[in-house]
């Protein structure tokens, strides 16, 4: 069975992922002419396939206070690729993403297609045209997703954030929300710092293959209670992070 299990999961996981992107597809179809009700749609077919991608690796989320309000700009510390299901299960919001995910096979796709904001992180004269969508995106109602630390690591700590994202907030006096992740796994599986959180030079396929072999994954949101709000964005992203590593316990 457990030589079986990561091909069962990743199954469903596809599975699932043609049921509720064709569904979206049709909606979507059917919606050309209620741009409004068409982006309501598309945010609920994301919640609700990023639940069915959660079930199909046996990850279980224990919530912890309360989802920002809609169209809130919330970051969290950066661990995984599940951060996005484990998020996108439970808040309505398009997630800023390094812009190589956009050429993946298949999964490019699909991120492009749900509101995903892709960054090249090395060019920083970049930076203002996306500022310039994240406020956008803001304006038009749709909640926007950051992990500024840039890149997900190990869950030793939380590392430092990067300001550069917060401008938009800084700028137009925003508030900021602010969500702590974190992951264990079974008892007996190997640890979530090497299985879960996807760090250094490990490859996508090997490492979603070895987590697929988990038995089970124990998920933690805890949505912080009070934005923040300030009108530096060096200064708010220092605030920010205190606040997720006030929250934070180091991955197992």
């Amino acid at each position: 069975m457990e030589r079986l299990r990561p091909f069962l999961r990743l199954s469903r996981a596809l599975a699932a992922t043609a049921w509720w992107y064709g569904t979206w597809w049709l909606g979507h179809l059917a919606l050309l002419a209620a741009p409004r009700t068409s982006k309501r749609w598309r945010r609920w077919i994301m919640r609700r396939w990023c639940r069915a991608l959660c079930a199909a690796f046996a990850v279980r989320v224990e919530l912890v206070g309360a989802p920002p309000p809609p169209a809130s700009l919330l970051v969290a510390n950066h661990l995984s690729y599940l951060d996005i299901l484990v998020l996108g299960a439970h808040v309505d919001a398009a997630f800023v993403s390094k812009a190589e995910i956009a050429r993946w096979p298949l999964i490019g796709r699909l991120a492009r297609d749900f509101d995903t904001l892709f960054l090249v992180r090395e060019r920083r004269r970049d930076l203002p045209a996306m500022n310039a969508q994240i406020a956008r995106a803001l304006g038009q109602g749709i909640g926007v997703v950051i992990f500024p630390e840039g890149t997900s690591h190990r869950g030793d700590t939380v590392h430092e954030f990067r300001p550069s994202l917060l401008a938009p907030a800084a700028e137009d006096g925003l508030e900021v929300w602010a969500a702590c992740l974190g992951y264990r796994t079974a008892q007996g599986d190997p640890p979530a710092s090497t299985h879960v959180c996807w760090w250094g030079d490990a490859p996508f396929g090997p490492h979603a293959r070895a987590l697929a072999r988990l038995r089970r994954i124990e998920a933690r949101v805890e949505f912080l209670p009070r934005p923040e709000r300030h009108s530096d964005r060096k200064e708010l992203a220092q605030r920010l992070r205190a606040a997720v590593l006030e929250r934070f316990e180091p991955v197992p």
